[in-house]
Parts: C-alpha cells; sequence; structure tokens
C-alpha cells in the first residue's frame, strides 16, 4: 500500500472510491490508469483505493508509475491475498465461472467494508450479475462498467443468433431488471451506445450511461517507423497485416492462418504477418508450426513478437502496419483495437459479428467479413493486397470514432456521474 494508517485516519472523513477488477491484462491497467490521472490533474478531494489481483503491480506498470508520480491525493493500490486469488478458481466451465462470479462477489463485499468505502466502481460489471440477480448485498452504494450487453443485437445487419445467443438473451433479459432495479446501484456505464439507447427505452431507466472507451493517438515520428521496420526485418516490398493483442483462438488466429492458406504465390509474397501479443507457450508453439507449414509452400512473411507492449510502446506497430487484422470470433461487446486502428488512421479487416461489426460498417473502418468463414478472410486479404488499403477506408469517419472514444470524456464522464462535487 502507498499510504500508511496515520495517513489512512487522516483522510477518514473523506469520500472513498473504491475500484475494483480482479482481471489482468488488456485495458484493465489503461481504465485504472486514466482514472488515477483525471483525480490528480482535477484534484479529487477524496481518497481512492484501487483493489486488484496480487500480479496486477508486475503487469500494469505504467498504473503503478502514474499512482506514485503525485502525492497530492492520496490514492492506494491494495491487491488482495495470495489465498484470496488462488480461491477465485477459473472460468473454464459455466458452473466455474460462476462459482468465481459469486467469490469475486465476496471479495468486493469483503474489502468494501474494511477499507471503509462510501462508493465503490466495479471496473468489470458483467462479473456480479449472477450475485446481483440473486439479491446478495453490498456494503455500500456502487456503480459499475458493464462490457457485454447483447441482448439488442438483433437490431444489427445481418445477425444470426444461435442457441448460445439466444439464451443469452433471456438470460440478459432476466438478470437486468434485477441489477438496474437495485437501490443501491447509482449508475450503470456501457460502452455500447446502442445497449445504452435501448435500455433507457425498454427499462425506463436513467442509471444506464454511454462511456466512451478511452483511445488516445499518439503521432510516431517517421524515422521512429523506420527504426521500428528494421528492427522487425520487415521486408520493402510487403503490405503489414498486423494481429495485436492476446494471440488466441477468440482473436481468431487459426482462421486468419487457415486463410492465408488460400492465396496465391504472387500475393503472399507481397503480405507480411506481424503478430503482437502475449499467449501461452503451448499456443504459441501451435501458431509457430501452422506458420512452418504455410512457408513451407508460399512465400509469407510472418513475424512473431510473443510478448505484452507497455501502452507507451502501441501506437508505433499500429502507424507502421498496413492494415489491422480483427477476425474475431462472435466477439461480444467493445474492441479497443478497432479504436486504435481508427486513431492510427488504418483500415480494419474486421468481423461482422455484433457490435464490432456494426461500428466497423457505420464508421466505415474497412472490409468487414463472416471471421468464423477462412474463405472470407481470404477474400478479403486478396482486396487488400490488390488495391491501396486506405482507399478501402473514410479518414473523415474513423477519426470522428477516435474522437468520441477520447480518454478526457472517458474519465470526466465517470467523475462527473459519481462525485460531481469533488472535482
Amino acid at each position: 500500500m502507498k499510504y500508511s494508517a496515520p495517513a489512512r485516519q487522516s483522510i477518514y472523513n473523506s469520500p472513498r472510491l473504491m475500484l475494483f477488477d480482479l482481471a489482468l491484462g488488456g485495458h484493465h491497467g489503461n481504465y485504472i490508469q486514466h482514472l488515477v490521472e483525471r483525480a490528480y490533474q482535477q484534484g479529487f478531494r477524496g481518497a481512492i483505493d484501487i483493489v486488484v489481483l496480487p500480479q496486477f503491480a508486475d503487469i500494469h506498470q505504467d498504473t503503478v508509475a502514474a499512482i506514485d508520480r503525485n502525492q497530492d491525493v492520496p490514492i492506494d493500490l491494495v491487491p488482495i491475498s495470495a489465498a484470496e486469488a488462488t480461491s477465485l478458481g477459473s472460468r473454464h466451465s459455466g458452473l466455474s465461472r460462476a462459482l468465481r462470479n459469486v467469490r469475486e462477489w465476496q471479495i468486493f463485499c469483503k474489502y468494501a467494508k474494511d477499507l471503509q468505502t462510501t462508493h465503490a466502481l466495479i471496473m468489470y460489471l458483467d462479473t456480479c450479475e449472477l450475485p446481483l440477480a440473486m439479491g446478495m448485498q453490498s456494503p455500500c452504494p456502487f456503480s459499475g462498467i458493464y462490457f457485454r450487453p447483447t441482448f439488442h443485437y438483433k437490431m444489427f445487419e445481418n445477425y444470426c443468433p444461435d442457441r448460445h445467443d439466444k439464451l443469452q438473451y433471456w438470460r440478459e433479459r432476466l438478470t437486468f431488471s434485477r441489477i438496474s432495479n437495485n437501490p443501491q446501484l447509482q449508475t450503470m456505464f456501457c460502452l455500447d451506445p446502442f445497449a445504452v439507447k435501448a435500455i433507457a427505452s425498454q427499462h425506463h431507466t436513467t442509471k444506464i450511461v454511454h462511456l466512451a472507451d478511452p483511445v488516445q493517438p499518439y503521432p510516431a515520428m517517421p524515422s521512429d517507423l523506420a527504426t521500428l521496420k528494421t528492427e522487425l526485418g520487415i521486408e520493402a516490398h510487403r503490405r503489414v497485416f498486423l494481429l495485436f493483442g492476446g494471440l488466441d483462438e477468440r482473436k481468431g488466429i487459426y482462421q486468419l492462418l487457415e486463410a492465408i492458406q488460400l492465396l496465391s504465390s504472387e500475393l503472399c509474397d507481397r503480405l507480411c504477418l506481424l503478430l503482437v501479443g502475449g499467449t501461452d507457450p503451448a499456443r504459441q508453439a501451435t501458431i509457430h508450426q501452422k506458420i512452418a507449414v504455410i512457408r513451407q509452400t508460399l512465400p509469407l512473411q510472418a513475424i512473431e513478437h510473443y510478448d505484452f507492449i507497455p501502452e507507451a510502446d502501441v501506437p508505433p506497430y499500429f502507424q507502421l502496419a498496413d492494415v489491422i487484422l480483427a477476425p474475431y470470433q462472435r466477439h461480444v461487446g467493445m474492441s479497443g483495437i478497432l479504436l486504435l486502428a481508427a486513431a492510427a488512421g488504418k483500415p480494419v479487416l474486421s468481423s461482422d459479428y455484433g457490435l464490432m461489426g456494426e461500428l466497423a460498417r457505420r464508421y466505415q473502418l474497412g472490409l468487414v467479413v463472416d471471421s468464423t468463414k477462412p474463405t472470407e478472410i481470404a477474400r478479403a486479404l486478396a482486396t487488400f493486397l490488390s488495391v491501396s488499403p486506405p482507399t478501402l477506408s473514410n479518414p473523415s469517419q474513423m477519426k470522428l470514432f477516435a474522437e468520441q472514444n477520447s480518454i478526457e470524456l472517458y474519465a470526466s464522464t465517470i467523475f462527473k456521474q459519481l462525485f460531481p462535487d469533488l472535482l
């Protein structure tokens, strides 16, 4: 913890905000970091406790550094115990997910009580759906960020729900009214603007508020990009197709590799596949082997960079790419990849499913395909390799999309909703 017991006692009477997030990687550190920086910049007149997993400080070092940069606002990083983290279990099955969600809620309640929290912001409210639907009580008023609504996907173009989608639709209908009517819930933030409109209309509630998914363009110097290209060994005649983030089945990596095998040698000779992101050793070995098989018959250049990239180092990868790959497999909710691509002004090859597909179509971000079908991915790859990629997107719409999701808008929305008088 950053602040000692005497320091905590001196601010005992101040409003105490708890940020609660028992997840790692991806956006989780960034979302917290942006709120920390906003609190410092605006002189937040309260205290903030950030309850996280024990590994958080190692994985999200930028966030920890942001906390340490300024002592003007009392902010504590509060890792749960190793025993509590172990007790969470896995999410490998429906039952294990349900048990983990209940256990997370129990840990949330414990820390909210121990820290004497006056208001809690649950950074991933979706994990609390079951406990809240079951009527479990919170020790304090709370708000949360709702990431994965799907009940409104039927309004989107070419939506074909499978059995799981239909089951999820009814589950959301049954649980949402109980959650939204909870008197302890102050504000439900949601990244999906279409869901916000649908929920407000159907449930006649003012508790749900649209929240920007924060992205910040980082202009890169051409010399820096040239250096990075040289370091990566990208061949000059090739177009760079970037697949960024956790390299797993959810990102469509295997469908993508199968699609590349369908391309001609002439097209493959123009393609550089740049894989950047973490994955487990077994999956890394599988991906590497599949790429080796492709190289036996096709002149593909594939650069594999299996490592976590700090936020400040991310934008150059998007700047040097010609196309951003987002062939997610039936992904639910927002995608930071679409925003990073838009901020860099680079076209995407996106899944057509759900919110991702709807945003890619509305803002003309690139080509949208059924990413469960390698043949469709291959057709889009061939198009990007045959014409100038920028002609397949709308720069002004991409810029608008990025501007609507600024860090400033994200952070100010949360603080204005929760503590309008403390900034």
